[in-house]
């Protein structure tokens, strides 16, 4: 019987350098990945793509925060309080467990957001023991997920590993504004590691002790929540899980953002304008239309402070999973921040219209408004959008190859090509050097591997996703002072198709195939 997919495909990524198990020879607890070669530029090159989307194209801000935060930071923002775990723990073995996970795993019903009566009521009637040792497991309580550290060498300087990014943006939120002209909308982005100290780390990559987030704060006037750019995209369709009616679950349905939005789906134009962001950056990662869509949470679901969230899910080998939540946050989190800092958060804006002026006289000044600024958030986790495009780009040996290989789109894959002399003699392995050197001037990702029969190397290139494969042969060396110059071959991966082309034209034709997403030769 051939296991789960996903285990497979972990099999592979360590094995093909995608993933390392972190501090592996020291038996280290879970939770905890290293990205190899071929994994650490895929999942950069993801964050690219956020970066390109969601800071270069509309001409938002990027910082970089600290991981280090002091307590009084996050006793405002709440996790010291409610970051929490619901946890059990053995009363033979001291072994502590995830109730819920155990509730999930027993009855395949989720159990997230129960309280511990309601756990502790599902623990007994489903007659649950410890996974570990077959004992009694103890009453469940809370379990905080922060990494506790201290500031200095005293130690009574209290302070945690961040939980998120967010609140470094929300801490430079003032000055930054300030900066940027006293306007808004201001929209401010990171992409950064954060900690959780999950107590019971599963699903690989889906749940990690350490991380790396994409954030957006996207801060506005409440009384000004249209989004510049909304008109141009309201017809765009997503693929949404509307919230149950009553007792009735409805179904997944392809809408209109702008028919999503006169629903009641998207509270504002600004949380529909990020939803349309995250699907055009899903869809260029190569994952499905028809595999990922927007659950819209129920208003009994949704957090004290949120005016509306919507989840990002994918469906997986691991089932749906979340990926990005967006939360239409109002000013919870600076109101917060101005309370316990005891610094004030309100911010002087122009209102949006100002009276005319009368003729032969200069005009009024514009009227201002003092306001705690709202937020828009959408959040997104590197790492389980990188399983996510994974498992996407795998295809299983006998789907148009002996071998299981990787169909990434080429602004995902690791390398754009690999570059290979045919032989290692006869100055075939100078020519590559020189190609090799050229493609990188250009700015080309490409590696080089000279060792081998070239099949091999084809197939090895094919099993981590590289779309091109150069080879320089007889005919390079043969051809060198003819008109045009001398030529090399350019095999297509999807297909193993191959053409021949001028290598002065190489670094440009692999450039252009690239952005169109070309893998094939036909």
């Amino acid at each position: 019987m051939s296991p789960p997919l996903h285990e497979r495909l972990m099999e592979l990524a360590i094995s093909r350098g995608f993933l390392l198990p972190s501090a592996e020879i020291y038996q280290a607890p879970g939770g905890f990945y290293d990205y190899g070669p071929a994994g650490a530029a895929i999942k950069r090159h993801i964050q690219e793509r956020w970066r390109q989307l969601f800071i270069t194209e509309p001409g938002f801000l990027e910082i970089e925060s600290c991981t280090v935060l002091p307590q009084p930071v996050l006793v405002a923002s709440g996790h010291v309080e409610h970051f929490a775990d619901p946890v059990c723990e053995c009363t033979k073995c001291k072994q502590r467990f995830r109730a819920d996970h155990l509730l999930e795993q027993k009855t395949m019903q989720s159990w997230a957001g129960k309280q511990p009566v309601e756990l502790n009521e599902g623990l007994l009637a489903n007659q649950i023991k410890c996974p570990a040792c077959k004992g009694d497991l103890g009453v469940v309580g809370w379990a905080n997920l922060m990494f506790p550290t201290s500031i200095g060498a005293g130690g009574d300087n209290p302070a945690y590993l961040r939980p998120e990014t967010a609140q470094g943006i929300f801490l430079d939120f003032k000055r930054l504004f300030v900066q940027q002209g006293s306007k808004l909308p201001l929209a401010v982005g990171q992409i950064g590691r954060s900690y959780r100290n999950e107590v019971s780390p599963r699903q690989g990559l889906i749940r990690q002790r350490e991380f790396t987030q994409m954030e957006l704060e996207y801060f506005f006037n409440p009384a000004q929540d249209k989004m510049d750019g909304f008109e141009k995209i309201k017809g765009e369709t997503v693929r949404i899980l509307p919230p149950a009616d009553g007792d009735t679950p409805l179904a997944e349905q392809d809408i209109r953002l702008a028919d999503a939005l006169q629903q009641g789906y998207f509270p504002n134009e600004i949380l529909a304008y990020m939803i349309h962001l995250e699907d055009r950056l899903y869809a260029s990662l190569g994952i499905p239309k028809n595999k990922y869509r927007f659950r819209v949470m129920p208003r009994d679901e949704l957090p004290h402070y949120s005016k509306g969230n919507v989840d990002l899910e994918v469906q997986t080998s691991y089932g749906w999973i979340e990926t990005s939540g967006i939360a239409y946050r109002t000013d919870f989190d600076l109101s917060q921040h101005a309370k316990h800092s005891k610094k004030d958060m309100n911010v002087t804006v122009v209102a949006e219209s100002a009276a005319a002026s009368e003729p032969g006289k200069p005009a009024p000044a514009p009227p201002t408004t003092r306001l705690v600024p709202h937020v828009v958030e959408p959040s997104m986790g590197v790492d389980r959008t990188f399983w996510c495009v994974l498992e996407s780009a795998y295809r299983p040996a006998g789907e148009g190859k002996e071998w299981e290989w990787f169909a990434f789109p080429p602004a995902v894959a690791p390398y754009v090509a690999g570059v290979f002399p045919l032989m290692r003699k006869d100055g075939l392995e100078e020519i590559a050097q020189e190609l090799l050197t050229a493609l990188r001037a250009a700015g080309l990702e490409v590696y080089y591997a000279s060792s081998g029969s070239i099949g091999k190397r084809y197939a090895r290139a094919d099993e981590i996703g590289v779309p091109y494969g150069i080879t320089i042969d007889y005919e390079t060396k043969e051809k060198a002072n003819e008109p045009g110059g001398p030529t090399v071959t350019v095999r297509f991966r999807d297909d193993g198709a191959q053409e021949r082309v001028k290598i002065s034209e190489v670094p440009v034709l692999l450039a252009k195939w690239a952005k169109a997403g070309k893998v094939r030769k036909g």
